[in-house]
């Protein structure tokens, strides 16, 4: 990648609308090879998808959980499990394993605690688990998907 690439990301990922004419206007570019460099970075899978980011609040899941999960169960049975059981929970917005005390990290969004008991026991249902701690957002200070362009 270079210079011109980086930049097309940057304003991509800010606005991933930007007419293709408006986007070759600011890198200094016509609009073919513009065109162009933007099909490689897809076709490359630097970028993955252009998606609509919605506001969690007016879609009623305002409330964020972090999801601490230890398991006492370190085989490729459980995490086969544990996958399926989050995979098709729509609350679960992101997940990750982890190194050091916690096995994963759940980033749920959901309306209340209320609901994010039910999304709770509906995880202990399908899947045994050691230990879950759950801590609730109080603010969010800086959220971004742009990822750093260097």
């Amino acid at each position: 990648m270079d210079a011109i690439d980086k930049r097309l990301l940057e304003l991509l990922q800010k606005d991933a609308t930007i007419p293709i004419a408006e986007l070759a206007q600011r890198v200094n570019l016509s609009q073919t090879p513009c065109w162009k460099r933007v099909q490689k970075l897809k076709e490359s899978g630097v970028i993955r998808a252009q998606v609509a980011l919605c506001d969690a609040r007016r879609l009623g899941v305002g409330t964020t959980v972090f999801v601490a999960v230890r398991t006492n169960q370190h085989n490729a049975a459980w995490s086969k499990q544990f996958l399926a059981a989050i995979e098709f929970v729509p609350e679960i917005v992101e997940a990750y394993r982890m190194s050091g005390e916690v096995d994963y990290l759940l980033k749920v969004v959901v309306s209340d605690i209320d609901d994010y008991d039910r999304v709770y026991q509906e995880l202990i249902r399908e899947v045994s688990l050691f230990d879950v701690s759950s801590s609730f957002a109080m603010e969010q200070i800086k959220y971004s998907t742009a990822l750093p362009v260097r």
